[in-house]
């Protein structure tokens, strides 16, 4: 069994009675230590069942998510990001407007050193919005890392294969 200083806060991970949130929820994202701060590394969580609703007609959009992240002295529990994901389902926000929300939320829960998010939508109406949003910590390679990575982000659309 692994210590309370090693774990961290977590407390979605083992509980029996999940509960599920009906709208937006920032709060139940939750960390825990990273053992190798001194290491650069990905992590990255691949979400193909994110749903939000439509700002304006009501209708639900569904999204693959990707979250890559160079992690810095926390990392995001997965879990509690599967929750907080999954908070989204009765959230009417554009397309745009939720994937940047997910990155900003996750800077601010885990200070990482680097981190992109992409939301793949499925199409309606006969067009597909393909947000995507990064960061790197100011003042470090990882800020320029971002730029370059912005830059060269999804140089051969037609390669995009989720739909």
């Amino acid at each position: 069994m692994r210590s309370k200083e090693e774990m961290g806060d977590i407390s979605q991970l083992g509980q029996q009675k999940t509960v599920y949130r009906d709208d937006y929820a920032p709060e139940v994202l939750e960390t825990f230590p990273n053992k190798h701060p001194e290491n650069d590394y990905f992590v990255k969580f691949n979400c193909p069942e994110f749903t939000s609703l439509c700002p304006m007609t009501g209708q639900p959009d569904f999204a693959t998510v990707y979250i890559s992240y160079i992690p810095g002295e926390r990392m995001v529990e997965s879990k509690s990001l599967k929750l907080y994901l999954f908070s989204f389902r009765n959230h009417g926000d554009f397309h745009e407007d939720c994937i940047n929300i997910i990155m900003k939320d996750l800077i601010q829960l885990m200070d990482p050193k680097y981190i992109e998010v992409w939301g793949k939508f499925t199409p309606r109406g006969g067009i597909s919005i393909d947000p995507y949003c990064n960061y790197g910590k100011a003042a470090s390679k990882y800020e320029q890392m971002a730029w370059d990575r912005l830059q060269q982000h999804d140089m051969y659309p037609e390669k995009v294969d989720n739909r």
